[in-house]
């Protein structure tokens, strides 16, 4: 029992955004005992930027945390205000979901499932550092957190989750405050315990919008931007959607609008050295936009509402620094917007962030066991990619303490062993955006089959809940008895239909599936001689479809997969003195070195490796361990 805290810990989390969510989460419904430590219980699960989840490669993310027992999907379904599923007019491979969120009421219910979560404790109080001991082998290992009143909270394992507030400063024209966002301190002990234990920290920028006074804000004004109908929901276990879905609205910028930014660049902080890190080059600030894309005269904006009932517009696509009169000035020049109140001016925020290839695949850092870092600590962006990391590293450290085999996806698994991937062999120099153009394997990684994808790990972790459970076995029965239909000779009308489509006729024993292959032919058209579909959700449908048209694709990606594997499990053996490979060039042997890949799939993403380093490097490996059987010197 800790006296300190009246609770023995296994996990103790540090922060409580959507990485801690997830990971306290994690770890408590793996039944350890679990504590997460904020300031502000009351920004539980907190949307600080934009009020939404998803988006592309995004919504593949959260899908993803679903079927493995996260707790994202199932919050945005509740608290959502408008669904959409974008890239419809391209292929099944990129469509991802995306939902406006009502802010509080997504914050209310996260920070509901946490309090309502048996083994899981909420305290109210500041880290300022770790506290390492060294182990009879001399490796160090985390065991507790000193907190700002003096005292201690032991742990076996500690997660960081601490988002932009390390040692965060916030810039709004030339005011400058410290603070990890408007109205909340930022953390410097950390960054300061960091340092000492030997970390390497780096500096990142972030930024948001002004917010608008809704009342006035004439929308009728604005083109309007609906939801889908029927909406889709994001959780496996969301049977179906019934919500009164709110508008969005879509503005543009002018040219008037882009001259008075330029006219105050000098008072920007991004361009008068005032801010010397570096940004998301995908979410630019209206700044960044007016240099780098000099020649265009208007870039979109969306008027997002913050809630259901919220006074507020969150003015997205206009990220600024600028100051607060030259922001009043931009808002009312937009057209549509002359009148309108800014409620809450836009700002940047600067914070301290650990380089990612200090961490092992688990988010287990390599120079402290027991410590595992999630979220924008890391160099990503994004609420969804923080969430990933979060149930990954929760899932990890809670396996540590059980005996459990660690989560390690592999690319070709999941759009979050992609996340990890990357974050563990690329060098970031800006922060980390998913997108679907970082998934070699995007066709077999679609948010149709996530479940079947991930479930078998949720189970493996105890993670897996009875209602998802139940309703994806009927899914994947009802898709296999489907696929065995689609399989018999389609009856003379049916293919009477397909020929009123195509405009050609079918061979006469033509089956459901040959007809469904062709490009014009859908599902739908065949439903009526199916019995399989008949009370099919619509997710099911849209599966076997996808399934039948691209199974050549996705057999071809398959067997990609499988070729990379066997490169992925070639184990590179512990310790291995990179500089003694002989022939390896000086830059791979640095940075094999640096990044201690654990096999030769790793080895291959990280930037400065050639395939020819590869090839020196697997003969070496392959040299080692016949000599090893032979008893002999290599």
């Amino acid at each position: 029992m800790n006296p300190r805290t009246g609770v023995d810990v296994d996990v103790l989390v540090i922060g409580a955004g959507h990485a801690g969510c997830e990971a306290a989460l994690a770890a408590a419904r793996m039944g350890l005992r679990t504590a997460v430590v904020t300031l502000r219980p009351d920004r539980i699960g907190f949307m600080p930027c934009n009020p939404a989840i998803g988006g592309l490669g995004k919504g593949h993310l959260v899908r993803e945390l679903d079927a493995l027992g996260g707790e994202m999907g199932r919050a945005i379904d509740a608290a959502g205000i408008q669904f959409r599923l974008l890239n419809r007019s391209k292929g099944p491979a990129v469509w991802s979901p995306r939902a406006q969120a009502d802010k509080d009421l997504y914050a209310a219910t996260m920070r509901q499932r946490l309090e309502s979560q048996p083994n899981l404790t909420i305290l109210t109080i500041s880290v300022e550092r770790l506290e390492i001991e060294t182990e009879p082998n001399g490796r160090r290992r985390v065991r507790a957190v000193c907190t700002s009143d003096g005292g201690t909270i032991e742990a076996r394992t500690v997660i960081i989750t601490t988002g932009t507030f390390l040692d965060a400063r916030m810039h709004c024209g030339t005011e400058q405050t410290a603070g990890g966002r408007s109205g909340e301190p930022a953390s410097a002990g950390l960054s300061e315990s960091f340092r000492r234990l030997g970390f390497r920290l780096g500096r990142l920028k972030t930024g948001t919008p002004p917010r608008l006074v809704r009342d006035s804000v004439d929308v009728s004004r604005f083109e309007v931007q609906l939801g889908d109908d029927p909406p889709r929901p994001f959780s496996h276990a969301t049977a179906a959607l019934e919500v009164e879905q709110i508008p969005c609205w879509i503005a543009r910028t002018t040219a008037d609008v882009h001259a008075v930014v330029r006219a105050n660049l000098d008072r920007a902080p991004m361009y008068n050295g005032q801010i010397r890190s570096s940004g998301p080059r995908y979410c630019p600030s209206i700044e960044d936009k007016v240099v780098r894309f000099a020649t265009r005269d208007a870039h979109h904006l969306f008027l997002e509402p913050e809630g259901r009932n919220s006074p507020e517009i969150y003015l997205n696509g206009l990220s600024t620094s600028l100051p607060r009169d030259v922001q009043d000035e931009i808002v009312r020049r937009i057209p549509g917007l002359e009148d309108a109140a800014i409620a809450r001016y836009g700002y940047a925020v600067e914070y301290d962030y650990v380089p990612s290839d200090q961490l092992h695949d688990t988010l287990e850092t390599r120079a402290v066991a027991g410590l595992y870092l999630a979220g924008q600590i890391n160099g990503t962006s994004g609420y969804e990619e923080a969430a990933a990391q979060g149930l990954v590293a929760g899932i990890n450290a809670a396996a540590s303490c059980t005996g459990l085999p660690p989560l390690v996806l592999r690319r070709s698994e999941a759009y979050i062993g992609v996340l990890m991937d990357d974050l563990v062999r690329m060098d970031l120099v800006e922060p980390y955006r998913m997108f679907t153009s970082r998934a070699e394997f995007r066709l077999s990684l679609r948010i149709d089959n996530a479940a079947e994808r991930l479930m078998p790990y949720a189970e493996r972790y105890g993670l897996l809940a009875e209602d998802v459970r139940a309703i994806c076995s009927r899914d994947t029965r009802q898709v296999k008895e489907l696929r065995q239909q689609m399989a018999g000779r389609a009856p003379a009308e049916a293919r009477a239909v397909v020929e009123g489509l195509a405009g050609a006729a079918p061979s006469h024993g033509a089956t459901f599936e040959q007809l469904l292959r062709m490009p014009e032919v859908g599902l739908k058209d065949l439903v009526p001689w199916l019995p399989g579909a008949t009370g099919a959700r619509a997710e099911v449908l849209e599966r076997v479809e996808v399934e039948t048209k691209y199974a050549g694709y996705v057999r071809r990606q398959d067997r990609e997969a499988a070729a990379l594997a066997r490169l992925e499990d070639r184990a590179i053996p512990a310790g291995l003195t990179f500089d003694r490979v002989q022939g390896l060039s000086t830059e791979a042997a640095q940075k094999l070195a640096k990044r201690q890949p654990r096999t030769l799939g790793q080895a291959s993403r990280i930037d400065g490796v050639r395939a020819a380093d590869l090839s020196l490097l697997l003969v070496h490996i392959e040299r080692e361990d016949r000599s090893r059987v032979l008893g002999v010197e290599p």
